[in-house]
């Protein structure tokens, strides 16, 4: 496809700057297994299937706690994010590949911004980002909802038909093509990656974020 119109770069954070072989997310789902274990008197196989189910359901399973157990977020997200970084390495490709695109560029996550701080500082990005649209920003309203979409375009002035949005999660693409951005699936087969995948809503499919943005970059220097 022809990027030259592209003036913003959007970027999911987890699995998407980084792959899914560096199981971060393995961490986070212990954590938030014990979270919520506790918190429902349950054993772990009782809460792995609670912590699921409302990952699926509502976008995020912060969502889910918040909705049906009055979970508070800061509480959640501080304890969940707890987790070792040292497990992330640096990829030049896509330190280099990011800092040359032209443009706006900012990182749209379901996680929050002290988390996704920490994630880029140890990839090498900490100053590659204008800025966090994080869980806070959109009310705790998680993607794919439309409104956390129109949140982050309503809040950074952005024009969806100039925009490219770059994300893992194939189900998270969908209202990105609706409001006219530019759509780039990493299929790197992170959990529920291809979930709901449709060619009518993906431009771009790719598996590599380092060797995409290598090639982009030729094409549009």
């Amino acid at each position: 496809m022809d990027l030259s119109r592209i003036s913003t770069w959007i970027f999911d954070l987890d699995n998407t700057l980084y792959p899914p072989s560096a199981n971060l997310f393995g961490q986070i789902d212990v954590r938030m297994g014990d979270y919520i274990s506790r918190l429902l008197a349950c054993d772990r196989a009782e809460a792995y299937r609670v912590q699921k189910a409302f990952f699926h359901e509502h976008g995020t399973t912060l969502r889910g706690l918040m909705d049906h157990h009055d979970v508070s977020p800061n509480e959640f997200l501080s304890y969940v994010h707890d987790v070792d970084m040292d497990v992330l390495e640096q990829d030049v490709r896509v330190i280099e590949g990011i800092a040359a695109l032209p443009g706006r560029k900012l990182v749209f996550t379901n996680g929050d911004a002290p988390y996704a701080g920490k994630v880029l500082d140890r990839l090498g990005l900490a100053h590659a980002f204008e800025s966090i649209f994080d869980i806070h920003a959109t009310d705790y309203i998680p993607k794919p909802d439309p409104r956390a979409y129109q949140g982050l375009c309503d809040a950074y002035g952005i024009d969806p038909t100039t925009a490219l949005f770059v994300e893992d999660m194939a189900r998270n693409l969908r209202p990105a093509k609706a409001i006219g951005m530019t759509t780039v699936w990493v299929n790197n087969g992170s959990e529920r990656g291809d979930h709901e995948a449709c060619a009518s809503y993906i431009d771009i499919e790719i598996n590599d974020v380092g060797a995409w943005l290598a090639g982009l970059n030729r094409e549009l220097s």
